[in-house]
């Protein structure tokens, strides 16, 4: 069915809003908050390295964008970081539900980065960059609050999307490593579970 007015109905338009806080407490109140206000999914809610709290969300752009608008009010003095990241590629998504099967592939590519919000910008320019599968989008888990992520593809592909990456975050001062893998080892594939 066509809207009002006889254009064509408009494209679902994803999004992913983090809000970083430096306070556990702070932080489930603000989450509390995010979902109260409008429907969006609740992606992620827990502490993160070093003592910091980490609350991302998805759904459509206006109602990320509200949820952000009730969280950062919400948060206050407590807010370290903030990430609204509309138009977000799809395959974000199932790359932070945990590691996407791939298979063996041509090349592997690694993207580690000294925030959350950095790995989910250049995770998003990697893949609108080129045909690459993310596997995996770990976020400040474990990690002394740096993120990676993985991506897998034919190695022109791979080397695409990492130069996008690099392009997208490099000069900000927040890119720890970047590498590329050819051919990687089985042994090594099921060990790192992509």
């Amino acid at each position: 069915m066509a809207p009002a007015g006889g254009g064509k109905a408009r494209e679902p338009d994803p999004a992913i809003g983090l809000v970083e806080l430096n306070s556990v407490a702070v932080g489930i109140a603000t989450a509390d908050a995010m979902v109260k206000r409008t429907p969006i999914e609740l992606l992620e809610c827990r502490p993160i390295c070093p003592g910091k709290f980490m609350v991302l969300v998805g759904g459509l752009t206006e109602e990320v964008n509200q949820a952000m608008a009730a969280g950062v009010a919400r948060a206050a003095d407590a807010v370290v970081d903030t990430l609204l990241l509309p138009h977000v590629h799809p395959s974000i998504f199932p790359a932070l539900c945990g590691a996407v099967e791939a298979g063996p592939v041509e090349a592997l590519g690694i993207v580690e980065t000294i925030s959350v919000a950095s790995a989910i910008v250049a995770a998003d320019a990697s893949a609108k960059a080129a045909d690459v599968l993310l596997t995996e989008l770990r976020l400040a888990n474990g990690l002394g609050g740096k993120s990676f992520y993985l991506m897998a593809g034919p190695l022109p592909a791979v080397q695409a999307a990492a130069a996008a990456a690099k392009g997208k975050i490099g000069e900000l001062g927040v890119l720890v490593r970047c590498e590329i893998v050819e051919q990687l080892h089985e042994a090594v594939r099921q060990k790192v579970s992509y």
